[in-house]
């Protein structure tokens, strides 16, 4: 789970400016150390269109209980019904699956592809 983000390179660059990658500003503890309060990264909103997210991805989302929330959170499991469990890797700092459950695949709104740097 501590695998590093790549960085982001000239084709990641090219496609934010198509606007095929999307910038975020992460706030909050609890991906650390995965994730640090402050660092932007890039997240790819078609990442899903053509295959299924994969346990240890890292996904955005809109927090299930207040949608004017976007999160960040790992996938740890996958559901017999298909739904996902997610965590943040810091559980200690993290609201997640552990509080309100799993999430269908609709609900995740892209992958973390990369730290904008």
């Amino acid at each position: 789970m501590t695998e590093e983000l790549p960085p982001t390179d000239l084709p990641g660059l090219f496609l934010l400016l198509i606007r095929r990658r999307r910038r975020l500003k992460v706030v909050g503890e609890s991906m650390l150390p995965f994730l640090k309060p402050g660092e932007e990264i890039l997240i790819n909103p078609y990442a899903y269109c053509k295959s299924q997210p994969q346990i240890n991805d890292v996904v955005v989302l809109n927090h299930p209980r207040d949608q004017k929330i976007t999160i960040v959170k790992r996938i740890t499991n996958i559901a017999i019904d298909g739904n996902y469990f997610l965590k943040g890797d810091n559980p200690a700092a993290s609201k997640d699956s552990r509080h309100w459950g799993t999430v269908r695949q609709r609900a995740i709104l892209a992958k973390v592809t990369s730290r904008f740097a």
